[in-house]
């Protein structure tokens, strides 16, 4: 951490005359390191690039790299602390250590019920002082939510209508979901994305755990008969960021026009995702897939069983390490319930 910080002051200073002779000149680039290609995840840092060339006529430019040409994605918030680019986009599960106040929204089963509440709560725990602080450590200003959608489960065979029907299930599901259905008696099974439809027609596995984008795009869906319509076991957190440093010496105009594009930026991620949907439910109703819908009192269950226990273990783990991991929890199943 020491060399970090070290590397970053020093970065900081160079950096600090080409923005400041940048700035003059009413001419500034920023590089956003992504990995991939385009898609649904990162249309909101297209359109914000557009946004922001618009308001400034073209005046700030936000430049793209895609496939990890900057950066791993692994390393991504490593190179906002070092200041190698000015933007760069990363999943808080990638490195847990380094941002454990976003693995609040990591937890499984907290009941979000779509992506307009997901954006609600990711703001909502952006905008808290101990995320800030612990973002603070890696010169990173948190700017956007990346919001992913639940990772509801498709499955092949006799489905579940209750808690005791995951017993024994054999599920592609990785991370904090793949933890959550362990408790409930499911077998967390490891398969790679490309290899979930072959596991699923063949028997491998019984469920896989995608966002519905994810469904389409590996065609689970056409080897699958039913689909967790509610169940809603969890999903991550993946924010866009910006280095701290690159953001103060903006020109307060650039700033402006940056603060404004991410309102724009987030509802053209909701509308691209409302394309999927467009797309997913019909898909299902094609292959002949059920949509199962649990009751509340299913869900209360599954959230007791294999949600409290988990969260109040994260509370105990995140408060040794002094993050108030109570007051964020509240803070996030507030913002779900609309309080």
């Amino acid at each position: 951490m020491k060399n970090i910080k070290v590397a970053t002051a020093v970065l900081a200073a160079t950096m600090g005359t080409t923005f400041v002779g940048e700035a003059l000149a009413a001419d500034v680039t920023w590089n956003v390191s992504l990995w991939g290609k385009r898609r649904a995840f990162t249309e909101h840092v297209e359109k914000l690039s557009e946004e922001v060339a618009a308001r400034t006529n073209g005046k700030f430019e936000i430049k793209l790299h895609y496939g990890g040409a900057l950066s791993k994605s692994r390393e991504n918030l490593d190179g906002i602390a070092i200041g190698a680019f000015e933007m760069a986009q990363f999943c808080a599960s990638y490195h847990a250590d380094k941002n454990p106040s976003l693995t609040t929204t990591d937890l499984p089963f907290l009941g979000v019920p779509d992506l307009e509440t997901q954006v609600k709560v990711d703001f909502a725990l952006y905008n808290h002082p101990a995320v800030q602080k612990d973002l603070g450590r890696w010169n990173a200003k948190l700017l956007m939510p990346s919001p992913m959608p639940q990772y509801n489960l498709l499955g092949k065979g006799d489905e579940p209508a209750k808690l005791a029907d995951f017993e024994g299930m054999r599920v592609r599901a990785l991370g904090g979901i793949g933890n959550a259905m362990k408790t409930i008696g499911a077998v967390p099974t490891s398969v790679t994305a490309a290899e979930a439809y072959q596991a699923i027609d063949s028997g491998t596995v019984q469920a896989v755990a995608f966002a519905p984008h994810a469904h389409l795009s590996f065609k689970t869906i056409e080897a699958g008969s039913w689909w967790t319509a509610n169940l809603n076991p969890g999903t991550v957190s993946c924010p866009v960021v910006v280095s701290t440093d690159a953001y103060e010496f903006l020109p307060q105009e650039f700033k402006t026009a940056l603060d404004e594009s991410v309102e724009p930026a987030i509802q053209h991620y909701l509308d691209t995702y409302a394309k999927v949907y467009d797309k997913f439910y019909p898909a299902l109703e094609a292959s002949g897939v059920k949509q199962i819908t649990f009751s509340d009192e299913e869900l209360e269950a599954f959230k007791s069983v294999a949600g409290k226990p988990i969260w109040d273990q994260w509370v105990k783990d995140m408060s040794a390490k002094g993050l108030p991991a109570a007051e964020l929890l509240a803070l996030v199943q507030n913002t779900i319930a609309g309080e």
